[in-house]
């Protein structure tokens, strides 16, 4: 199966993980470009109010570019307690929110100084923890061909908000679905707080 390129996101949505399942390596994308407005730094999560987008703040570059690699993370506003909270807040009368509340809480705990590592390693607690076994690669240069010796399927900008949302999502269960109806494609913890081990049946 070949290689999937994808673009590094923060607590990555459900279509992320339908892309690992698909294919065979994962390639996750350093050295391209950072942009605002985009899953790298912010995720959507189902609460009693409807969709809840959280952001992580980034420390401002002097230049107008900076490579993703390269994005350190913010302190400002309390961010980490904030999104634990809301986390908490959202999933706590889920099935397995108790479950698996203490394989994320360090996370939210600990300073971590480069969006990239913090993101590389949610990605691959929610792999581990909804048993997919794949190997994950951070890219050593910008992955723009494809060559003889490593051939990849690029998804890079297939992931981001408003693109490549399933058109008849596979439904599960949702904390609040009774009223805000099925909410697609959220961040995949919504699959795995809600759904736990039966995870890989949805992607």
């Amino acid at each position: 199966m070949e290689t999937i390129l994808l673009s590094s996101a923060y607590l990555p949505p459900v279509s992320f993980f339908t892309a690992i399942n698909s294919g065979g390596d994962v390639l996750i994308e350093q050295y391209d470009n950072y942009c605002k407005q985009t899953y790298r730094n912010r995720c959507r999560i189902a609460t009693a109010a409807g969709i809840q987008t959280l952001t992580i703040p980034v420390v401002k570059s002097d230049s107008p570019k900076q490579l993703m690699k390269d994005v350190r993370i913010s302190d400002h506003g309390d961010w980490r307690r904030q999104h634990w909270n809301a986390l908490e807040s959202a999933y706590m009368n889920s099935p397995f929110f108790m479950y698996y509340q203490d394989d994320f809480r360090p996370f939210y705990e600990k300073k971590y100084e480069f969006l990239i590592d913090f993101n590389t390693e949610l990605t691959l607690l929610i792999m581990k923890l909804a048993g997919i076994d794949k190997p994950v690669k951070l890219t050593e240069s910008y992955g723009n061909k494809k060559s003889e010796n490593q051939g990849f399927t690029d998804l890079r900008s297939l992931i981001e908000p408003g693109k490549g949302e399933p058109e008849n999502p596979q439904t599960y269960w949702q904390v609040f679905r009774q009223k805000h109806g099925f909410l697609p494609n959220l961040s995949a913890v919504d699959l795995l707080f809600n759904m736990g081990p039966e995870f890989p049946l949805y992607i």
